[in-house]
């Protein structure tokens, strides 16, 4: 929802600034945005009113036992299959469009008829970002409707999953602490950055990179406390095939392999230039700790992604004071064993106090979680210091290292934003 509004709000302030310039731009620039606002409504309500059709075989005999005409039944999913397949592949090409196009317009001498082109041309920079995600996950989640299409599954459990926030606590404060810290730098890095002198710029490059590597590093640790913690873990791997999760795994490790891309020729690019400067030296570390990064949290995530939801116990019991009870309810008077769920708050907040391994699983993910979503939010919205430090362009030559940070660059940005997703997963699961 928030990704699909942003897109349309996006295309909105684009049709605005475009009419500003309709006397000397063509009337297409027009069209498209209003084409695509319209494919994001149209497509956001297939998805959200089509879920419940798509459902695997084995919830679907009523639906087979009540149709009459098998050829009926055909039809309609050979029509569901074209539908879901054409939104997929729009969805894609939208994507590659926004990601590798938006960016191509140079400086132009068309002046604007109206004086808020500037202010929409801005708002609506910082939205592609909401396009970029809601494309890709449009076209993933298409992709799951579509491989569910007549697919047979087990009628056995369904998991009753829990969260409270009396589970978690240590994690979301140290993920909320990184993600203000983030943002502040973040912001700061901007200001620095866009003032053009030199001093500023190495200033904010060294902060940018501090930023960084305190951030990945404190998520490394904890992403191998987590994988020990999978490792001693006695939980069932999940069995059979489900395409939800299989599209899970391969966009990790598929939208990982951006940032690799960009640490891979960073490293090489600062080696060749003898590691000359504290910014070269940060930017080093920061390329090879994210390396290990990925490599940690992709494995945690896996294995979590992998293992079967903890079995919630049966209700527990609890002795209570006997005469507290009486006069609470009367009907107990005899017994002095009360259910849980009969007790005041505080009593039943015992109960469901986790185990250790739990809630340590839980803390990590809220933890990892908010980091993700500033090392999201900080490519996303502009933070370049791949360009701002010039040793990628000096070693690759500009064009080579554009085309790099270019094509790795949404990937990387892709994959924070799904780790956010998957680490939810694995929190409830957990």
């Amino acid at each position: 929802v928030l990704f699909g509004g942003c897109s349309v709000i996006m295309d909105i302030f684009k049709m605005i600034y475009y009419v500003g310039r309709i006397h000397c731009e063509s009337p297409v620039k027009i069209v498209f945005p209003a084409v695509q606002a319209l494919f994001v409504i149209v497509s956001f309500q297939y998805i959200l009113f089509h879920i419940p059709d798509i459902r695997p075989l084995g919830s679907c005999k009523r639906l087979r036992a009540d149709t009459a005409n098998h050829h009926t039944v055909s039809s309609r999913w050979s029509m569901m299959f074209c539908r879901l397949w054409l939104l997929s592949a729009f969805s894609i090409a939208l994507t590659i469009s926004v990601v590798f196009l938006s960016g191509r317009s140079g400086a132009s001498e068309c002046e604007c008829s109206h004086n808020m082109c500037d202010v929409f041309e801005k708002v609506y920079y910082y939205l592609y970002p909401f396009n970029i995600e809601y494309s890709l996950f449009a076209s993933a989640m298409a992709y799951v409707m579509w491989k569910n299409v007549g697919r047979q599954m087990d009628d056995h459990h369904s998991h009753n999953l829990r969260f409270s926030l009396w589970d978690v606590l240590i994690g979301p404060i140290a993920g909320l602490i990184i993600l203000v810290a983030g943002l502040a730098t973040f912001v700061m890095y901007e200001v620095d950055v866009a003032k053009e002198e030199p001093k500023k710029k190495e200033e904010a490059l060294i902060m940018h990179y501090i930023m960084n590597i305190v951030a990945i590093l404190l998520m490394s640790i904890t992403t191998l406390i987590g994988c020990i913690i999978f490792r001693m873990d006695k939980r069932d791997q999940v069995s059979g095939k489900n395409p939800t999760r299989s599209l899970d795994v391969g966009l990790l490790v598929g939208s990982s392999l951006g940032q690799f891309l960009i640490c891979y020729f960073t490293i090489v690019a600062v080696l060749a230039s003898g590691v000359q400067g504290h910014i070269n030296g940060l930017n080093l570390a920061n390329s090879i700790l994210t390396v290990i990064q990925l490599c940690l949290q992709n494995t945690f995530l896996i294995k979590g992604l992998h293992r079967e939801p903890f079995k919630e116990t049966e209700t527990a019991t609890v002795f209570a004071n006997v005469m507290a009870v009486r006069e609470r309810d009367p009907e107990r008077r005899s017994s002095s064993i009360v259910p849980a769920h009969t007790l005041p708050i505080p009593l039943t907040l015992l109960q469901g106090r986790l185990n250790w391994k739990r809630r340590i699983l839980k803390e990590i993910c809220a933890f990892l979680l908010l980091c993700n979503v500033i090392l999201w939010i900080m490519p996303a919205f502009g933070a370049r210091p791949q360009f701002d430090n010039t040793v990628g362009s000096n070693i690759y030559e500009f064009q080579t290292w554009a085309a790099v940070v270019n094509i790795g660059m949404p990937f990387g940005i892709f994959y924070r934003m799904h780790s956010v997703a998957s680490l939810f997963e694995v929190c409830f699961t957990s």
